[in-house]
């Protein structure tokens, strides 16, 4: 068996993989961000908070979505707020940045129109009281909304001509682990059932919908997809507890670029995923 337990994430370090990830799921956050005009006029919105914002490819995608506000990109990383700063001056965006950690640092984040939390919240302990706070950064008629859940990626076939037929699905049980371990070791750890249209209404928001995006990338993929795949299981083989000797013989086949059935070479790699978004109004 393989064994790395730890939980600790080195955000910095996953600069790469963050921003790769986050631009190739663009075309599925586009049709979301979309969504979010159906109910919220862009000509309404002045300030526009993505907590969590990593690299700042949403913000910067908010930033076109909702073009007369101020987009705020919020994350406790140095340096994924100064790529954050770059991207967006790149793009000639209106995205300024604010260094703060949740929930410590709600008080600093300011009022908004739309507060967007994408897959930030599970990382906070108490992720009740978080939506609570998140909720009172909005102005009356306020929206936010939350990136939580949806369907893990997927990239290989089940079967892959070698190794035990399933290995991302076993993958995918080691991750869930992984983040069950991660969330009760969180500051002020709280466990709720995952029921977030119930969980912002218990925050006092009027939940206003939730809807599932699909990004479907059919073999053969692009090379930056390629490339993201690669990097994406071989942070998998890094950080994945209890591997058997059998899958991580799997997975050092696939990392292989020597390997002709590796992640590099083979005609099968695809992408698959979707994402769940979740979203609520302060109505008083």
């Amino acid at each position: 068996m393989t064994h790395h337990h730890s939980t600790r994430i080195d955000w910095s370090e996953m600069l790469p993989l963050l921003e790769q990830g986050a631009e190739i799921r663009i075309p599925m956050y586009r049709q979301a961000a979309s969504w979010l005009t159906e109910l919220l006029s862009p000509g309404s919105v002045q300030r526009v908070l993505d907590v969590g914002s990593g690299p700042g490819v949403l913000s910067c995608l908010l930033a076109e979505t909702f073009p007369y506000a101020e987009v705020v990109a919020v994350d406790p990383t140095p340096e994924l707020l100064e790529r954050a700063r770059e991207r967006a001056a790149e793009r000639g965006g209106r995205v300024t940045t604010l260094a703060a950690e949740l929930p410590d640092g709600v008080d600093a984040l300011g009022e908004a129109d739309l507060v967007w939390a994408g897959e930030s919240v599970h990382h906070i302990g108490d992720q009740l009281g978080a939506l609570t706070d998140l909720g009172r950064r909005l102005r009356p008629g306020g929206l936010l909304a939350i990136a939580e859940g949806g369907l893990p990626p997927r990239y290989l076939p089940r079967d892959l001509g070698f190794g035990r037929p399933g290995l991302e699905a076993r993958l995918e049980a080691v991750t869930a682990d992984w983040f069950t371990t991660m969330r009760t070791e969180l500051p002020g750890s709280r466990r709720e059932t995952e029921d977030w249209r119930a969980l912002l209404a218990a925050a006092g928001l009027a939940p206003a919908g939730t809807r599932t995006f699909l990004l479907d990338i059919p073999a053969p993929v692009p090379a930056v997809v390629r490339e993201h795949v690669v990097m994406a299981v071989d942070r998998h083989r890094r950080v994945a507890d209890d591997l058997t000797e059998e899958d991580a013989a799997t997975l050092d086949r696939l990392l292989d670029p020597a390997d002709p059935a590796s992640l590099h070479h083979r005609p099968d790699v695809h992408f698959l995923t979707a994402r769940t978004i979740h979203t609520a109004r302060r109505v008083n």
